[in-house]
């Protein structure tokens, strides 16, 4: 078994993570053209072959590194899943090569994101990190089916924003005002924003699997998702609501409304997306019935490095803090040209 780096044959590559079942839509080639043209990220996916030049296996892996934030290999950077594919041989070769290339680098750590460590990851012979988790809750084929089984607190909250007068839209024309409530979310939370250019690759390169939707209030949008339909699952990628939209719950009347939409669509898991255990984001996703699935994101690490930075590192605490006080077009200036330097 060999290694290679993935040249032009992306239709190979797709055709690849079609046929695994435990692939996810992290894994397709086009997030390479997005994060290399857009963040300016140098992208080492690699393919697994046996000894007669066959596909056996893929791992898509991202460099992303800068002196303030450190030396990182990820795979794949902004998304949830993105781990090594293939037969456990190919599997086992394609993280061989990626720690060999880690140590190599001297990387401040690789790391390898998972989600089905039963069927790709408990053979792979890395240290596991549970630092995040994500809410899966199953659908049923009918919206009123859900509906009702939600407690009465819950279809109370739903209720509320319609009676204010709250709708949901949803389609490729709602990214850029999805794009406005996430930016001001984003920096709210003291994070910087994706680029803007980011989603409307995203939205070019996948037209078939994202789906954009926002509340309004007339025509204010007060919260925002964009998300991914992958077989029968639906993931709800990235997600944010206005602070004034807050005392009528905008953001609970767009989740009801995305569960509704991909129910029509014959969609039977909601994926709620990462987060941290014990949040208040985490808490959010429970109440909505669902149950946690660890993500068991492995690690090669040097110097005892156990994460990339995040605002609960206390080592970078201030750049929170000092992001919420900009200015917000300072912020969104800013924010995407610094976003490719965080993993």
């Amino acid at each position: 078994m060999m290694t290679l780096p993935l040249n032009g044959e992306t239709g190979a590559w797709d055709e690849l993570v079609t046929r695994d079942a435990t692939s996810s839509f992290c894994h397709l080639s086009g997030w390479r053209d997005i994060l290399s043209d857009v963040l300016g990220a140098e992208c080492l996916y690699r393919v697994a072959t046996n000894g007669d030049g066959v596909w056996e296996g893929l791992l898509p892996l991202v460099r992303v590194k800068s002196r303030i934030f450190g030396h990182y290999l990820v795979s794949v950077p902004f998304l949830n899943d993105g781990g090594p594919l293939g037969s456990r041989a190919a599997r086992r070769t394609l993280v061989e090569h990626a720690v060999s290339q880690a140590r190599s680098a001297r990387v401040d750590l690789l790391e390898l994101r998972t989600r089905e460590e039963a069927k790709r990851g408990a053979d792979l012979d890395l240290p596991v990190a549970s630092r995040k988790v994500t809410v899966l809750l199953p659908l049923p084929s009918r919206s009123d089916e859900l509906f009702k089984s939600f407690p009465s607190k819950l279809r109370s909250q739903i209720r509320r924003p319609m009676k204010e007068g709250v709708t949901v839209r949803f389609g490729p024309e709602q990214r850029e005002p999805f794009y406005e409530v996430f930016a001001q979310t984003m920096h709210d939370l003291g994070t910087p924003v994706l680029p803007r250019r980011f989603f409307e690759r995203v939205a070019l390169m996948f037209p078939d699997l994202v789906v954009f939707g926002v509340a309004y209030r007339g025509e204010q949008p007060l919260a925002g998702g964009c998300g991914f339909v992958w077989r029968d699952e639906f993931e709800l990628t990235w997600a944010g609501a206005l602070r004034a939209s807050r005392p009528i719950a905008a953001n609970m009347l767009l989740y009801w409304s995305f569960m509704e939409q991909l129910i029509a669509r014959g969609v039977r898991v909601f994926n709620f997306g990462r987060c941290s255990p014990g949040g208040g984001t985490h808490q959010f996703k429970l109440q909505w019935g669902g149950a946690d699935v660890p993500l068991p994101w492995h690690h090669f690490a040097r110097k005892g490095r156990k994460a990339p930075p995040t605002p609960d590192d206390t080592a970078f605490a201030w750049g929170p803090r000092m992001w919420r006080r900009l200015p917000l077009p300072v912020a969104n200036f800013l924010g995407p040209r610094l976003v490719r330097f965080l993993p």
